[in-house]
């Protein structure tokens, strides 16, 4: 391996603690190969520091991936059972998803925050931070429970097809059941990747897939003994698969590398300071990503009011795009940690490199990607339903996919990178921006055709619509990233905080 330089700042023991933090991904020591050249030799070796991300971002890549399939799992086995549970499904999911994702982004801040705090060797703050980190898990999860068990009500007011809205009300009572551990797991989730140690959580997700298509299928078709309950069933067996998976974590909160931080050593009561410094970064990245969430959902419901086969057909369009989507996803995780450690130690160069090959990592991967979907649209589509008109429509909606791929990607890498400076506001106020005044009025125009006078390409509208609005998004975060990541001072600004 060709060496790469650390400043003359990283003491030893920094050294000793970074090695801790790539021990669990790699045989090779990136701080003994760094210590084999000039100490204030700052240059970056591209390969070195993609390869290191590499070894980082790969368990985080197959645990998205996990959790893709297990999601997927539930679209099959409710497709396969019937559109309309199918239907049912998919609107609790436009429900429950944005939310979840919103009230986890509060938490998602603790890993460019640990991730900073072992760059600058301030490893007997990490364990405080954690357990005011569990204290907003308390009430994050509460206002889930809260909003589940209540947001049926909406589908009578929007003119959702009855028996659909019946079965993703039902759907989401169940799975509330689940939502305070799923929310105390992705914390802990967090966590450890912070702490470098991404294949604990990776080997939860992949374990429980067989799991969950056990539930789902006895749930659904009423097997094993278990009632025959159709889409419904996948709410609850989604609910005990998050026991199981908190049940699991704790296990892993048993190993050394947790009781080395004394994460779990005293109770804490809450420390309003700390609380809020974690939300100040992770208040900005919840809304990042429901803002990005809900116009999905939003959109879903729009094209409800156009039938059952085009919400289906979206519904599988969607899972593809999601298939594809969490590798980009997961390696912008892997920038966070990778970036958020160089930058609290200090080596703002490292962290600029490894921004910008990550960048263009993700432009090939999209390229690539695109051209499989538009290939194999057919074949892809067909794994999800045999319904002749829902397949034609989802055939034709991973072409706009297929563009959306480089926006979309580039743009995930790009907010991983910017939460590793842990510069989360900008990216808030340009989703904000891209998605709600400028993708969704547009998509509306176009589906019901006031744009184009006697042409209302409905369903496709809303996805050219959302592919130019994230087009917008992205260029945006591609320049905050080029310019951020050359200002030293800047990065230390917000490092402070």
């Amino acid at each position: 391996m060709i060496p790469v330089s650390y400043p003359a700042s990283l003491s030893r023991r920094t050294a000793n603690l970074a090695r801790f933090v790539y021990a669990d991904l790699s045989t090779t020591d990136p701080i003994s190969e760094a210590q084999a050249t000039s100490a204030d030799d700052k240059s970056i070796d591209t390969r070195v520091e993609l390869k290191e991300m590499l070894h980082l971002g790969w368990p985080i890549v197959l645990t998205q991936l996990f959790i893709m399939l297990t999601g997927t799992i539930d679209t099959l086995m409710a497709g396969r059972y019937s559109s309309v549970d199918l239907a049912g499904v998919s609107l609790g999911g436009m429900f429950m998803w944005p939310a979840f994702l919103f009230l986890t982004g509060f938490t998602m801040a603790l890993t460019p925050i640990i991730s900073q705090l072992r760059g600058a060797d301030r490893f007997q703050d990490i364990g405080h931070q954690i357990r005011q980190g569990l204290w907003i898990c308390a009430f994050t999860s509460t206002a889930l429970v809260i909003w589940m068990v209540n947001a049926g009500q909406i589908y009578s007011v929007i003119g959702v097809d009855p028996e659909a809205a019946r079965i993703a009300d039902e759907y989401l009572t169940a799975a509330a059941f689940g939502v305070p551990p799923i929310i105390f797991y992705v914390a802990l989730r967090n966590i450890c990747e912070g702490l470098g140690r991404p294949r604990p959580p990776m080997v939860i997700a992949g374990g429980i897939i067989p799991v969950n298509a056990v539930l789902n299928y006895g749930f659904i078709y009423g097997k094993f003994g278990l009632p025959e309950l159709g889409g419904v069933g996948c709410g609850y067996a989604t609910a005990i698969i998050f026991w199981i998976q908190l049940g699991l974590m704790l296990l892993v909160c048993r190993r050394d590398f947790f009781r080395e931080i004394g994460a779990f050593k005293a109770f804490e009561w809450l420390h309003w300071q700390t609380v809020r410094s974690i939300l100040w970064i992770g208040v900005p990245i919840g809304v990042t990503i429901f803002v990005e969430m809900a116009v999905f959902s939003v959109v879903g419901l729009m094209i409800a009011r156009l039938g059952v086969a085009d919400v289906a057909a979206n519904a599988i369009a969607g899972n593809i795009n999601w298939a594809t989507y969490v590798i980009p996803a997961a390696i912008g995780h892997a920038a966070s940690i990778r970036v958020g450690f160089h930058v609290g130690a200090t080596n703002y160069l490292a962290a600029r490199s490894a921004s910008a090959i990550i960048y263009k990592f993700s432009i090939i991967y999209a390229l690539v990607i695109g051209v499989v979907l538009i290939a194999a649209r057919y074949m892809l589509v067909g794994l999800f339903t045999t319904d002749t008109e829902v397949l034609e429509i989802a055939a034709t909606l991973l072409i706009f996919i297929a563009v959306y791929q480089l926006f979309d990607d580039t743009n995930a890498v790009a907010i991983g990178a910017l939460r590793g400076y842990k510069d989360t506001r900008f990216p808030m106020v340009f989703g904000l921006v891209g998605y709600w005044l400028f993708a969704l009025p547009l998509g509306y125009a176009l589906a019901e055709g006031i744009i184009l006078p006697g042409v209302a390409p409905g369903v496709y509208g809303y996805w050219a619509a959302l592919t130019a609005g994230l087009g917008v998004v992205a260029t945006a975060m591609a320049i905050r990233l080029w310019l951020l990541s050359g200002d030293d001072g800047k990065i230390s600004k917000l490092a402070a905080t």
